[in-house]
């Protein structure tokens, strides 16, 4: 236009039949603004679901002992990044693979990358009924490396690093895509019924399996539990960093439940988003202060890694259906996940199977829950579809972890010695530690 502004009035009123042609062919936004917003709500979603990789990495550091928080920081960045490259490499078309399935419903194609848009799509070139490649498929990554996150905390302080990536890559590569695509790739599951709006199963629960599968063939820390039976507290460095985390997580979950709406180009789904994110605040307040109020009860103090734990239990129940509850539902599925927090712990230690950070009863347990509740809520929900998701999920995914998690053990060993284990991870695996003005602790 700053051209036109120095052209004759002749040449000026020559331009004005093409220009208007040009403008009339050029589509409207009724056209395009699904395309558009629907793509913005994924990047903006992706980019909060993606800080969640700062809170987990905050949360761990506070939550381990001042002689392995370097290792679990490498562990955090390193992940992450292994998971970009697998779910470009394998997963995002294993997960969701459309007409290429190589095994109907269960099963897409192996090895296939993804591609994006050329560079200056024109309008009438994209899939204006959905939104670009990049931004679902930058989306949809944050998940598997969420998954990935919620192992590393689990196993924290006496694993081996590159054992412990080589597992990041079969998870985050082929396990968690595969098994996505029975519901979100609209596999069998999808077609059986079952339910899960972001993720409480197909993201929370995997990555909890994966855990307890870990945790069993890792063992305890040394000197957690007693030949009595007694339970030793090994406290964590740095409360305020955990408590941190969690408010980065809580950020985080807004893009992860909101931007699972999938689409932003009406009224009626930004509503939804709205609605989503307030029942997404509400589950996750209640977990926070149910936890607070137990562990008043049950311990004559109240404990703040338990309502840590309490707030992200209850945002783990919401997000299997964060849209169709009223604010009470929310308030009390999330309240919930902060009871099953305060007892699964503790049950956890009876069973001397050792979760750093508490990953198995807020990701497995209260994911377990939360997609159980959704048939409260959703009317196309039924308890036998829900079932069956859950024990899917929780088959496939322990059992395939369990075996991979040996494998490793037999070929390089997955744990480090115990002198190692004594002195700490960050000087044994990495020969650098997070403060190293302070003795070890």
């Amino acid at each position: 236009m700053k051209q036109l502004k120095f052209l004759s009035v002749g040449a000026g009123l020559a331009l004005l039949p093409t220009f208007a042609t040009a403008q009339d062919a050029a589509p409207s936004f009724d056209e395009i603004g699904p395309y558009l917003m629907t793509t913005l709500l994924f990047l903006v979603g992706g980019f909060l679901v993606f800080f969640m990789a700062a809170g987990f990495a905050m949360l761990e550091a506070g939550l381990v002992r001042s002689k392995n928080v370097t290792t679990q920081l490498t562990k955090n960045i390193a992940l992450f990044s292994i998971a970009s490259i697998m779910y470009w490499l394998i997963g995002f078309n294993l997960m969701y693979p459309g007409d290429g399935w190589l095994v109907s419903g269960w099963i897409g194609p192996l090895f296939s990358w993804t591609e994006l848009e050329p560079v200056g799509l024109a309008a009438a070139d994209a899939s204006l009924d959905y939104a670009s490649v990049g931004s679902d498929f930058f989306f949809q990554l944050m998940f598997v490396a969420a998954t990935a996150s919620i192992v590393s905390g689990a196993l924290a302080e006496r694993i081996k690093l590159w054992p412990f990536l080589i597992f990041v890559v079969v998870l985050t590569g082929v396990m968690y895509p595969i098994s996505g695509s029975w519901k979100w790739g609209e596999g069998w599951l999808d077609a059986a019924g079952f339910n899960d709006f972001a993720g409480s199963t197909i993201v929370h629960s995997v990555g909890g399996w994966a855990a307890l599968a870990g945790a069993i063939i890792l063992g305890p820390r040394l000197g957690k539990y007693g030949k009595d039976g007694r339970v030793t507290p090994l406290p964590g460095s740095n409360l305020a960093l955990a408590t941190l985390g969690t408010f980065i997580l809580w950020l985080g979950w807004f893009g992860f439940n909101g931007g699972s709406q999938l689409a932003a180009g009406t009224v009626g789904d930004m509503t939804d988003v709205s609605r989503i994110f307030a029942n997404t605040n509400m589950a996750a307040a209640s977990g926070a202060v149910t936890a607070l109020i137990l562990t008043q009860i049950m311990f004559k103090k109240a404990d703040l890694t338990m309502v840590l734990n309490g707030a992200l239990a209850g945002l783990v129940s919401i997000t299997a259906e964060p849209l169709a509850p009223t604010l009470f539902g929310a308030l009390w599925i999330g309240a919930v996940g902060g009871v099953i927090v305060v007892f699964a712990v503790p049950f956890l230690d009876k069973l001397k199977i050792d979760d750093v950070v508490g990953a198995i009863p807020v990701h497995l347990f209260a994911g377990i829950w939360g997609t159980i509740a959704v048939i409260f809520y959703n009317a196309d929900a039924t308890l036998g579809a829900q079932i069956t998701g859950i024990l899917a999920y929780g088959v496939f995914t322990f059992v395939a972890s369990l075996a991979l998690w040996i494998i490793l053990k037999g070929i390089m060993g997955i744990r480090v010695s115990e002198e190692a284990e004594i002195n700490g991870l960050d000087t044994s695996e990495l020969g650098m530690e997070a403060y190293p003005e302070f003795s070890k602790g």
